[in-house]
């Protein structure tokens, strides 16, 4: 009987990719962490950032988390007076959240150092091969989608 072909770890792209991202999740952490904030917890605040007015299950599918974590981290950052939503639904249940004053002026200091960061990591890249990685992986996304 034969053996199954194995994945050789120094070629796979999964691998690889996944060994990557770890890498980058470890250095954004240890900028983010002085900071007083988690990487969900940045990905929420730059969503809303960028997106004014996200519902819950928006900024959950947005930041790659569940619905109940991504309302657990909302509710904290009400408390900490980062996000501000509603007390009732204006249109259906949606509770639409906003940053707050501080947290526009957290997250600036938060996205500056996660752009140092992602400089740091495409330190070795022209910007070619940047639009190209950039490219690369969106099409690899996709093809996983179909």
């Amino acid at each position: 009987m034969s053996q199954p072909p194995q994945i050789e770890l120094d070629t796979s792209l999964g691998y690889l990719l996944k060994q990557t991202a770890s890498e980058l999740r470890t250095a954004m952490e240890a900028v983010l962490r002085p900071l007083g904030m988690s990487i969900t917890g940045y990905s929420c605040l730059e969503l809303l950032s960028q997106r004014p007015h996200l519902s819950n299950s928006e900024l959950a599918r947005s930041a790659f988390v569940s619905r109940q974590s991504m309302n657990v981290l909302l509710i904290a950052l009400q408390r900490d007076g980062l996000v501000h939503r509603p007390p009732v639904a204006t249109a259906g249940r949606a509770l639409p959240a906003e940053l707050t004053p501080l947290g526009r002026s957290r997250v600036g200091v938060a996205s500056a150092a996660v752009k140092k960061v992602e400089s740091r990591m495409q330190s070795g890249l022209t910007g070619e091969e940047i639009t190209q990685l950039g490219n690369l992986l969106r099409n690899c996304g996709s093809a996983l989608r179909e």
